[in-house]
């Protein structure tokens, strides 16, 4: 969310009020209720005020913005729920009180010195270039401006820019420490290292009744029985109520008849196409399949493989070409056409098979037909049962009472937990509608859910008839999932173990190949390694301990992948030449650079706010919300 509130300081609004000043300032902890001050006022730094209606279009402002970027407009206690006000009477402050201090400067713009700025903004710039009056009439409308109150807003952004400049203004990062950040984050460390994998333990014991039950008693909770609850289903959809027997023959057959094109396939055939760039190559090729040569051996001849000449089977109206779809469904089966001049190229057509037009009869068909009608039937009584079901619902009638009343079913599944689980943790099969499973546990025994969407055109209701609490499990019930956990903590244990004695005996003066020889492991190796990324197994915790000391310091860290462990020893550290001219130092000079006076002007205004002081009219501020004071 703050991403997005600082993405939204980049609109023109914002920077009207703004504009060099990136602040964020924590008003609300300083606050006082005001005392005998108007209720038209929403805040007060020293004697500059804030007026209500300058908060409440601000924060309306404010709101706009951010509910252009989210996709929906957001209320105004939407707005609180996110810390927007907070946000936009923070701004208000810290404008307040730096247009408090240029007033004391006697700071100020001539107003042709002002009109020259608004004149050059780019929101009122027309299409073409130049300034557009027009342009500046509907943008101070759009946000419910009049040009008065523009043209002083803006004059006391230019005091404040003024002011800014003045404190700010030309600071630069000084060289060296901009060299030392960017030696710190250019530098790299070539590293060796020893991947030691579970296998190289062995097989894990089985532990003793007494550490099994010891760890059992320590990890108890995580071997408790969830909550399981067992739900009542009433289904309504198209699949439950269709009754294919219910059509008659007479009502097939007028299906069919209506429909009859639908089953008619028109001749097709399977053609291939050579195509040729100009029209005496295909004329040469021509007169070569006169003479007796066949149209694979043309094929071969020209060099040409089965997917470059292979139409498919086509329809004639499936052909873009008209002249290339006559000559092909002209031919015989096997033949050969001549030249043939399409709107693109010429080409050779050669039929291989023509599958001829053909009509399915009603017997072939009338079982699809009956099933598609009684459909049909089916999604229109699913609508009007929907109504009639609702209304028993409201009437207080159970889904079983629903159930029995139009010849419908409940279903009940095994119980089952947040996962969808029974207790044998076997997958409970419920039928796929969406939220089912979270509103089962969202609601309880005898409450009324709201009807869930079944696929495309049913509906389904639950009720939870039963819920099983959690509980503790005994041993017995769960001892094969105890003894396996033991053995991965164990299994981690002694290898955490095994990683930090070689990492130390690797400290010591022991040899990285002796130590691998004597694992029966390689020695593995990384070059460049960067501080901010990772590389192969070398994760993020690996990156940190190698970036934690000097050339040569050694350590114990897990691998990427969190099974395995890892010893590793940084061989050399690389450092970056520093070129103050290069195009991300410059970059990063200019981020610093941004900081420094961003941080400067932050403490500064601050200081204006704790030594004018600050008082908030928060029940006011509170009506313009829409919340209580409390």
């Amino acid at each position: 969310m703050l991403d997005a509130l600082r993405k939204g300081a980049g609109t023109w609004i914002a920077k009207l009020f703004i504009a060099l000043l990136v602040m964020s300032f924590a008003v609300w902890g300083v606050a006082d209720i005001f005392q005998g001050f108007g209720q038209n006022v929403a805040a007060k730094v020293g004697g500059t005020e804030i007026s209500l209606f300058s908060f409440d279009r601000a924060y309306r402002r404010d709101l706009n913005n951010l509910g252009r970027q989210i996709g929906r407009p957001l209320s105004t206690v939407e707005g609180a729920q996110f810390g927007i006000p907070q946000q936009t009477l923070g701004k208000l402050v810290a404008e307040a009180a730096m247009n408090e201090t240029a007033t004391s400067m006697n700071l100020g713009v001539s107003d042709q010195k002002l009109a020259t700025l608004i004149q050059a903004d780019p929101a009122f710039q027309r299409p073409g270039g130049g300034y557009d009056r027009s342009q500046l009439a509907q943008v101070l409308r759009n946000n419910g401006m009049t040009e008065d109150e523009y043209v002083v807003e803006r004059r006391q952004l230019a005091e404040r820019q003024q002011l800014a400049e003045g404190l700010t203004g030309g600071m630069a990062t000084p060289i060296a420490y901009l060299e030392a950040l960017h030696s710190f984050e250019a530098e790299t460390r070539d590293v060796s290292y020893l991947l030691l994998e579970p296998a190289l333990l062995g097989e894990i014991e089985d532990p003793s009744e007494t550490d099994l039950t010891a760890y059992f008693d320590a990890e108890k909770d995580n071997f408790k029985a969830p909550e399981y609850r067992e739900i009542a289903i009433l289904e309504l959809s198209p699949t439950k109520l269709m009754r294919p027997d219910d059509i008659g023959e007479d009502a097939v057959a007028a299906e069919y008849d209506r429909n009859k094109d639908d089953y008619f396939q028109a001749e097709r055939r399977d053609v291939r196409q050579m195509s040729f760039t100009n029209e005496d190559d295909a004329k040469a090729a021509a007169e070569k399949l006169a003479g007796g040569m066949t149209f694979d051996d043309l094929m071969a001849e020209q060099g040409l493989g089965a997917n470059d000449v292979d139409l498919g089977l086509m329809a004639k109206a499936d052909f873009l070409d008209e002249a290339i779809g006559d000559a092909a469904f002209s031919l015989a089966q096997g033949e050969t056409s001549g030249v043939v001049e399409g709107r693109f190229s010429s080409v050779i057509v050669n039929v291989t098979d023509i599958e001829p037009e053909s009509v399915k009869a009603l017997e072939e068909v009338a079982d699809e037909i009956r099933e598609e009608l009684a459909q049909d039937q089916a999604e229109r009584e699913v609508l009007d049962l929907l109504d009639e079901i609702e209304d028993a619902r409201a009437g207080g009638a159970s889904l079983a009472e629903i159930a029995s009343r139009f010849s419908l079913e409940t279903i009940t599944p095994a119980a089952f937990d947040a996962q969808g689980n029974d207790e044998n943790e076997t997958a409970v099969v419920l039928p796929e509608a969406a939220g089912l499973l979270a509103g089962a546990f969202d609601s309880d025994v005898g409450v009324e859910n709201d009807p869930l969407q079944l696929g495309d055109r049913g509906f389904l209701w639950y009720e939870v008839t039963k819920v099983v609490p959690s509980r503790d499990r005994n041993l017995s019930e769960v001892r094969d999932r105890v003894v396996a956990a033991w053995k991965a903590d164990e299994e981690e244990k002694r290898l955490t173990e095994l990683a930090t004695d070689l990492a130390e005996r690797a400290r010591t003066g022991a040899d990285f190949a002796s130590l691998a020889e004597e694992l029966g492991a390689d020695v593995k190796f990384v070059a460049g390694l960067a501080r901010t990324g990772s590389d192969g197994d070398l994760g993020r915790e690996a990156v940190v301990a190698a970036f934690a000391g000097p050339s040569g310091i050694t350590a114990a860290a897990p691998a990427s992948d969190g099974a395995n462990r890892l010893v590793l020893k940084v061989d050399a550290v690389n450092s970056a030449a520093f070129f103050a001219e290069a195009q991300d130092v410059r970059q990063l000079r200019t981020q610093l650079s941004q900081q420094l006076q961003d941080s400067l002007l932050n403490q500064y205004v601050t200081d204006i706010e704790q030594k004018a002081g600050v008082e908030v009219n928060q029940a006011s501020i509170a009506q313009v919300i829409g919340v209580g004071t409390n």
